[in-house]
């Protein structure tokens, strides 16, 4: 059973101005993942809103103009500051708003900080330009800048006591950040190629004549671009269906938060789904208003009474 701390002693000054800063970055920058991490108390808010600072500042590397051996050098760097954290070596005043914050939350938390050196590897996937020729390839990158976040998440959110099948909880963690990613893959399919990237499996990709990318708001020639699309999106809720046992094993609200999150993606799956070349005209998305709903359904725990039923059935 992972154990989660929901009371915090005294917090410094220092720590709540970091604290600030990072929730501040992700109230700008992540706007899917911020709706579900408000319905947190403030303890968890906080740990999470560091865990994704860090992770942004890692991916921000990836995706920055900086030369390639460049990129490696402050991936690197990153890694230290890992070490540093690790080993108590950041003090409330370090100039490092990012650091003092993650600092604390490793140690308010059970956050297997390992997870952050897979999104660092995950990261220096892309800036090799690694391209995946099947889904087990790809799984494993996946698994590096998604499937690490579910379980260094889940060192926040902790299981509940006597839960059953808590011992299977990172597992489900993984598997959900695999479902997200995958989606995320979908969604950005046109963006990621215009940046050189090619993220679906070089075999899917000939299965439906696609082989040729994506640099235009219509599908190559001759492709079954729709086919192709499809059969991700079988996929993705093959791995949501998975990745969902883990709500039952939450206390309510970080199911409720989990439940926010996934719900978000899983609406813009649907989405995908209904119009596959939506992805290769624009970024698809939703609306606020849209994701306010999901987070509400989320706290009100239908999200989450719907994946218990669902896996009552499977077990009986």
């Amino acid at each position: 059973m992972i154990r989660a701390v929901e009371s915090e002693p005294h917090v410094s000054a220092p720590v709540l101005a970091a604290y600030s800063y990072c929730e501040a970055v992700t109230g700008g920058q992540a706007r899917n993942f911020a709706y579900g991490i408000r319905l947190l108390p403030t303890p968890k808010r906080r740990a999470m809103s560091a865990l994704y600072t860090f992770s942004r500042r890692v991916d921000d590397i990836g995706d920055g103009a900086l030369a390639d051996d460049v990129k490696i050098t402050r991936l690197e760097d990153a890694r230290a500051l890992l070490g540093r954290i690790r080993a108590g070596a950041v003090e409330d005043d370090d100039t490092d708003p990012v650091a003092v914050a993650l600092h604390h939350a490793a140690r308010s938390f059970p956050i297997p900080l390992g997870g952050l050196d897979e999104l660092i590897d995950g990261v220096l996937m892309d800036v090799r330009g690694e391209t995946y020729e099947t889904w087990e390839d790809l799984k494993a990158y996946c698994r590096c800048v998604a499937g690490a976040i579910g379980r260094l998440s889940l060192g926040v959110f902790g299981t509940e006591p006597g839960a059953r099948g808590a011992e299977r909880a990172p597992e489900y963690a993984d598997t959900l950040g695999l479902a997200l990613q995958l989606t995320n893959i979908l969604r950005d399919v046109r963006e990621d190629a215009e940046d050189g990237r090619t993220y679906l499996p070089a075999d899917d990709l000939a299965k439906f004549g696609c082989s040729a990318g994506f640099h235009g708001p219509t599908s190559p020639e001759g492709s079954d671009f729709a086919g192709l699309v499809h059969f991700e999106v079988r996929r993705a809720r093959a791995l949501f269906a998975e990745g969902y046992r883990l709500l039952p094993l939450l206390d309510r609200r970080s199911g409720a938060c989990v439940a926010a999150m996934a719900g978000i993606y899983r609406r813009l799956l649907d989405r995908i789904e209904r119009d596959p070349e939506a992805v290769l005209r624009g970024r698809v998305s939703l609306p606020g208003r849209e994701k306010a709903y999901v987070a509400v359904r989320g706290l009100s725990g239908l999200d989450t009474r719907h994946v218990t039923r669902q896996a009552v059935r499977r077990r009986a």
